[in-house]
């Protein structure tokens, strides 16, 4: 049995970084090179099947499908990055606080963070970018804003747990700031939680892009976004499936190896595995 457990963690880590790996070369080429423009269209070459000069086929204007997936690569990893970026920086502040104050303050900051959570993560997205706009950076600050608390939740939990440990004691009778307790040394001990968390946001931030781009308020046209594609290809399903196939399985093989990613990172960094 422990032989099939570190099997499985060691293969979810591998398919997880291949296609991570993967995804990100293929980010970095389209800043450089794409087989054809991602804008351009050909009237002519409209919805033509896979193959020769089209890897993955045409969409309805006869722009490179796979040209369009690689460009959408950047819009993904993107609002991805600035979603975890957002929702770490300041779960972890406001949870560290939290729990390493206590009291009233904990009160307030945790109350406030069960009201965000109160409300269904996608309304609460639809809400923010019909207020600010759609648009990469206004689609991350709002799935940023919903991230927040449940990392924040998992950093006062960390912050709960060291607070009192011997190491904290004695940082506190020589003198440290509070501040440098909390960020120089319980952070750090705490590290292996946000790294998963931060994984699995990740992976649902590209997920709820998507879904905002697929309701039209994400990621604006011309611009390349998956979502988009996806609901862009739907009206061609049957007379045009690789259309559908494209962006879907690129969503689906992306947000798939993130999880398996942060599964295999969870086994990892929990100390009872080392044992």
């Amino acid at each position: 049995m422990k032989q099939l457990q570190r099997y499985t963690k060691k293969l979810n880590l591998s398919i997880g970084l291949l296609v991570i790996v993967g995804f990100l070369l293929v980010m970095l080429v389209s800043f450089f090179y794409t087989p054809h423009d991602v804008n351009a269209m050909n009237i002519p070459e409209k919805l033509r099947g896979p193959g020769g000069a089209y890897l993955f086929g045409t969409d309805e204007f006869g722009r490179d499908i796979f040209s369009r997936i690689m460009k959408g690569t950047q819009t993904a990893f993107a609002v991805g990055l600035l979603t975890v970026g957002i929702g770490t920086f300041f779960g972890i502040t406001i949870g560290g606080i939290a729990g390493y104050v206590g009291g009233w303050i904990d009160e307030i900051f945790m109350r406030t963070m069960d009201a965000l959570m109160a409300f269904p993560g996608i309304i609460l997205a639809l809400m923010l970018v019909a207020v600010f706009g759609p648009g990469i950076v206004n689609t991350a600050v709002a799935l940023g804003i919903i991230a927040i608390p449940a990392i924040a939740r998992i950093a006062r939990s960390g912050f709960v747990q060291q607070r009192d440990s011997e190491y904290v004691l004695a940082a506190k009778l020589i003198g440290v700031k509070p501040h440098s307790i909390m960020f120089r040394h319980i952070l750090p001990n705490i590290s292996s939680q946000i790294i998963v968390a931060a994984t699995v946001t990740f992976a649902t931030a590209m997920l709820a892009e998507a879904a905002l781009s697929y309701l039209g308020l994400g990621v604006q046209p011309p611009n390349p976004s998956w979502g988009r594609m996806l609901k862009d290809s739907q009206a061609y399903l049957i007379g045009a499936p690789w259309y559908t196939y494209a962006p879907g399985g690129a969503i689906t093989i992306l947000v798939l190896g993130l999880y398996m990613l942060s599964n295999a990172l969870r086994d990892f960094m929990d100390p009872r595995s080392k044992s």
